[in-house]
């Protein structure tokens, strides 16, 4: 009869598919985790909605990117949520309206404001994470890259960021190419390059004030 030792360690997984069902079970945990104490610190006032915004939007993005991947394991994100115990009432209701509540209800910038906030920053993951999916044809990714730039023009001094001129010249690019057509893969990785460095510039131009819409 084979005996249990205490001092043994307990695996959760004994091959490599569950490993990654773990793995992916733990981020989705991290994710809640995090959305709640965001939601804590702005309701605090511990931080501003300029700050608040891209991070709750990029939070849900990646929630909603996990809770496809672990579909099969977590039927609904309460039933995962009762079968870890976790209690975070805060995540769950910014889970459940899946916007950030500075588009929810009015923001110290102004709903709309809060809104374009948002929307541009959904704009930014969306195409990253196509690049990151190897996305390189020019009907895969100028629809999207097509919808951020059209955000960038909503913000007022953003014809003087250097990230929307970078996004417009590769929107030209795209422009001048065949649907079929592929970008190069050094394209694909200059283009990574420029959107992050667009990216960080957003909300550098919005957090130091230069954006009151």
């Amino acid at each position: 009869m084979a005996t249990l030792s205490l001092d043994e360690e307990v695996r959760l997984f004994t091959n490599n598919a569950e490993r990654e069902k773990y793995n992916l079970l733990g981020t989705l945990y991290g994710i809640i985790v995090a959305l709640d104490y965001l939601e804590r610190a702005y309701v605090r006032d511990a931080i501003t909605a300029v700050q608040y915004s891209p991070a709750c939007t990029r939070l849900l993005s990646q929630y909603m990117t996990m809770l496809k991947l672990v579909k099969d394991s977590v039927p609904t994100i309460e039933q995962f949520m009762t079968r870890y115990r976790m209690d975070n009432p805060a995540a769950l209701h910014r889970i459940r309206v899946g916007v950030p509540a500075t588009v929810e209800h009015s923001s110290e910038a102004g709903p709309e404001t809060g809104k374009w906030i948002a929307e541009t920053t959904q704009n930014f993951i969306t195409f990253m994470d196509a690049l990151k999916l190897r996305l390189r044809a020019k009907d895969q990714l100028h629809p999207i890259l097509q919808e951020l730039v059209t955000g960038y023009a909503r913000f007022k001094g953003s014809k003087d960021w250097e990230g929307r001129s970078k996004m417009v010249s590769w929107l030209i690019t795209l422009n001048s190419m065949k649907a079929s057509e592929e970008i190069t893969e050094e394209q694909s990785r200059q283009l990574s390059f420029d959107v992050e460095h667009a990216y960080a510039e957003f909300f550098r131009s919005l957090s130091s004030g230069k954006e009151r819409s």
